[in-house]
This record gives C-alpha cells, structure tokens and sequence, in this order.
C-alpha cells in the first residue's frame, strides 16, 4: 500500500495586534501549500475584511448553535467576542496531504495543542510593547480604553510563549513569512513524521 503522508497542522498565534493577519494573508499571496483556515467569529468586520476570505462573521446566536454541535475545533471568548476555528475544513484539508495553517488566539491554541499534539506552534511577537501598541492604534478601529485592554492582555499572552515549538519576531512581514516557511520545511523533515515511510519502503525492498 502506498505511503500517504498527512499535510500539517501549524498553528500561528500571539497577542492582539502583532498582525497575525497580515502575515497570513502575505504567506497565501506567495502560493505556497499553506491552506490557511478561515476562523469564525461574532466580531464586527473591519474595513476591507471579506465574509469567507478573512473570517466567517457570525452572530453569537449563530456561533453558540456551532458549538452546541460541535462543529468547532476550538473556540474561546476573547474582548467580548467569540472566535473559532471550524472542524470540518480542516480535518478534510489535512487528510488530503495539504498542510494547514490555523490563525488563532492563545486560548484556542492551548486547546488544540491538547488534541493535536503533533501540530506545530508558532508564537508571533512584535519587536517591542511600543511597537505593538502603535499598530493597535493606527487601526483606527479601538478606543482607547480598548487598545489598554489589549495590551494588558498582550503581556499575559506573552507568558504563554514557553507552550510553544517555536518563537517568530514579526518585525518586517516578508521575513517573517520567510521564517514560517523555513519552520514547515524543517518540521516535513522530522525523523518522527518520516520514519513510516522509509520504513515501508526498506520492506518493499526486501531488505
């Protein structure tokens, strides 16, 4: 029987702000394998966000009813909205041999570590706390009660790095994504992922 190799579950997360998105929508305009899945969530969109292409936009009626089916892989709270991560697309997508790319908060991704142990996690930071917060606020989209609120919130996501396979700065978009793409190289490249295959083919070779 054929070796078929399952694609990836790579996990990108890190504090509000650090432009999660940014880089996500940089990797997809490269047209690598990345498949990145598209989170739902019962926040407004921002300008320029797509229903389907940036996030499925749901009311909180609608995204309980998904959770009550458990059509999530993760889901958490996060500033008084919900956001996840639908279940369905990615074990398809992984099946097929594609690697996927989940954008999530820290929450989620504690949580999907739980039940994806042989994912990879990536934790994204800004160069600073100064920087970060000069990018929450030139989205023009938070007050500044809420931009404190975030960045409170960033430091303790921040603690949270030491649960993750590796650290990316997010200090220039392009090389960030360079680095992403080294990461998925390598990860394809683990004795544990390949040992089967080379396996099967040393007993099809008799020897």
């Amino acid at each position: 029987m054929a070796y078929k190799e399952k694609g990836l579950l790579i996990v990108l997360s890190g504090p509000s702000g650090v432009g999660k998105g940014t880089v996500c929508r940089a990797l997809r305009a490269r047209g690598t394998n990345l498949a990145v899945s598209v989170s739902a969530t019962t926040r407004k969109p921002r300008a320029g966000e797509r229903d389907g292409v940036d996030y499925f936009f749901k009311t909180r009626e609608q995204f309980e009813e998904m959770i009550a089916k458990n059509q999530l892989l993760e889901w958490a709270e996060y500033v008084g909205n919900y956001y996840g991560t639908p279940l369905e697309y990615v074990e398809k997508t992984l099946e097929s041999g594609r690697d996927v790319l989940l954008e999530i908060e820290v929450q989620g991704a504690m949580k999907v570590k739980k039940n994806y142990p042989d994912g990879v996690f990536i934790f994204l930071v800004p160069p600073s706390l100064n920087e970060l917060k000069k990018r929450i606020t030139n989205r023009g989209t938070e007050s500044e009660e809420l931009i404190e609120n975030r960045l409170s919130v960033a430091r303790e996501e921040l603690e949270m790095m030491k649960h993750y396979d590796y650290v990316i700065e997010n200090d220039e978009v392009e090389r960030a994504c360079d680095r992403i793409e080294a990461v998925v190289v390598a990860e394809h490249c683990r004795r544990s992922r390949v040992i089967e295959k080379y396996k099967m083919l040393t007993e099809v070779d008799g020897r």
